[in-house]
């Protein structure tokens, strides 16, 4: 029976885990050095992430701080948060750059929200896909006379638990996020 639902656990963990990166890429109006993983520049000749390039802290509520570990850098580093269109404004020094975030409008609050719904939508997919393709090959090994038509709904019961269960996690993790988006 394990062996059935090993497959929809697995893409189960992998869209909650696509969820949490591509929600940690929206911005709360406060600084989140994980809005900075999803940007990578060349250097050397390999797209490399901005956090692999050197330091990134949290200054202060409204402030990262990019302290490259090759000052050459900091001109690349700032074009590419520049090019990425986050919304936040950047300062190079002798050290390094600041990324400077914002108070978010209303307006802004308001599509970031939308931003995460259609995340949370695009996971719901995902999830339904897997559903699907598990619902299949559970049909599939009762056609084949590996499992009984009573296994099969028995079978059918346990997968809709799943992906109640999934769902349900996903969305708790994006109503967490509107309410980061939301607080002023």
């Amino acid at each position: 029976m394990n062996d059935i639902f090993n497959s929809i656990k697995r893409r189960e963990e992998e869209v909650k885990d696509w969820l949490t990166t591509e929600l940690s890429h929206i911005q709360t109006g406060r600084a989140n050095p994980g809005i900075l993983e999803g940007i990578s520049i060349d250097v050397y000749g390999a797209q490399t992430p901005i956090p692999h390039l050197g330091t990134v802290s949290s200054e202060d509520a409204k402030t990262l701080r990019v302290l490259p570990w090759d000052k050459s850098q900091i001109g690349t580093i700032q074009a590419a948060i520049d090019k990425a269109s986050l919304g936040v404004s950047t300062t190079p020094d002798d050290a390094g750059l600041r990324v400077i975030f914002p108070e978010l409008t209303e307006e802004t609050r308001t599509n970031m929200t939308k931003m995460v719904k259609e995340k949370l939508e695009k996971a719901k997919v995902s999830l339904r896909q897997a559903r699907e393709e598990t619902w299949n090959d559970i049909s599939k090994k009762e056609q084949s006379k590996e499992i009984t038509e009573d296994e099969k709904y028995i079978y059918k019961d346990e997968l809709q638990k799943i992906i109640d269960a999934a769902t349900k996690t996903l969305e708790e993790t994006a109503s967490k996020k509107e309410q980061e988006v939301l607080v002023k």
